[in-house]
């Protein structure tokens, strides 16, 4: 098994670090800080301080500077600071220089998605998914891991047992991917006959940036009860129901939720789950419109979308979170001309971006679910007329 030496457990007191580098400013590292604490709460941290250092690129030993590394040290030392988390992937031997330097336990962003996503996997797939994405990110890494066995010096006399090890971990490592790969395939090819069976509905799947609010949603238009929490990734496995709007019946998948940097192997993992993206007749792409980063969260689907080559399908913008919305810009002293000017000049950008395929609600207060309703029946209609004219009279 992965070594667990770096899973969270209970409320581990943490620190955060970014980077602040030509590609991203300081605003935006703050921000990105503010998403790896959510992270860390959903994980079971708590996020006590923050860190970022400017530098036009990372260390490659210790991706920050000595001075800045210096100066965490002396803050967990004093604070009694127990993880340190960096929003940027890491490598081994970063890992481990940095490791050497403060002390403690240090994950990376990656590290820590994975370990949210082994905590949440319920069913066979997700469980192999993350094993699998697990055992892959660390098998770069087996090296920094194993470089407290490494003798000091290097040159003739230095291959020693701990190389050893690395290669003998190595080739169990390699040996378990293929196996998890190929239980994978086993349950892929059960996952494509049952959508294979699925007859020939139209097949309409929620996706958005984690924690938008899909889950909820699923849950308002289908009447199930899908899990839903105000933590990231509630939702691993993807849950279809059969919904029926007024005698049109159609297929409704809720999908694992995208996020910034998502790591490459956990995309690769989850290809199978993400097949009820590229299958769907129809995406519901729902943003969290109160989120600061609405639009970057907006533009981090898209681009997911695209590496899946789904990006082409028929896509239904839902802007959730109205309510809060509201609740964010409007202050006390606004009149009410005012307040439905904001309202026309977000509906009018977002319609002019989407093309007009759009429409604004609050899924816990309600809000305008008649008009999203009616929306996607004209869409799955629409689909129905083109692909099976002949069967028209069966959907009305």
């Amino acid at each position: 098994m992965i070594d667990k030496t770096n899973k969270i457990e209970g409320e581990e007191k943490a620190v955060l670090i970014g980077l602040v580098h030509k590609e991203q400013t300081e605003q935006q590292v703050k921000e990105y800080l503010e998403e790896l604490a959510f992270l860390a709460e959903t994980a079971g941290a708590v996020a006590v301080k923050r860190f970022y250092q400017k530098l036009a690129h990372p260390d490659s030993k210790t991706f920050l500077g000595k001075g800045k590394l210096e100066e965490i040290k002396k803050y967990i030392e004093e604070k009694e600071i127990t993880l340190i988390i960096f929003d940027d992937e890491l490598t081994g031997s970063q890992i481990s220089n940095i490791n050497k330097i403060l002390g403690i336990k240090v994950i990376d962003r990656s590290d820590l998605i994975l370990d949210i996503f082994a905590s949440r996997a319920r069913t066979a797939q997700a469980k192999v998914q993350v094993e699998l994405a697990q055992y892959q990110y660390i098998l770069p890494r087996l090296r920094g891991m194993w470089s407290h066995l490494e003798r000091q010096g290097g040159g003739i006399g230095s291959r020693g047992p701990g190389e050893t090890e690395i290669e003998t971990d190595r080739r169990i490592v390699k040996d378990k991917i293929s196996l998890l790969r190929k239980r994978l395939g086993e349950i892929d090819k059960q996952a494509f006959t049952q959508r294979k069976d699925r007859g020939e509905f139209i097949r309409v799947a929620l996706v958005g940036y984690t924690n938008v609010g899909k889950s909820t949603i699923m849950n308002l238009l289908t009447k199930s009860d899908v899990f839903a929490e105000n933590k990231l990734f509630a939702t691993l496995d993807t849950t279809t129901r059969k919904v029926v709007f007024e005698n049109t019946p159609f297929l409704m998948s809720d999908t694992v939720g995208f996020i910034r940097k998502l790591p490459h192997h956990l995309v690769e993992s989850f290809k199978s789950t993400l097949d009820e993206v590229r299958e769907a007749d129809i995406l519901l792409h729902v943003v969290d419109i109160s989120h600061p980063q609405h639009e970057e969260q907006y533009n981090v689907v898209n681009k997911t979308l695209q590496d899946l080559k789904a990006q082409d399908k028929p896509v239904l913008t839902i802007f959730n979170k109205m309510d809060l919305f509201e609740k964010n810009t409007f202050d006390e002293w606004l009149d009410d001309h005012v307040k439905e000017e904001i309202r026309s000049d977000l509906k009018q950008k977002w319609e002019n971006t989407t093309q007009g395929n759009c429409v604004f609600i609050s899924a816990i207060e309600r809000q305008n679910i008649d008009e999203l309703r009616q929306t996607i029946l004209n869409k799955v209609r629409e689909i129905y007329n083109i692909r099976y004219p002949y069967k028209t009279e069966y959907f009305y």
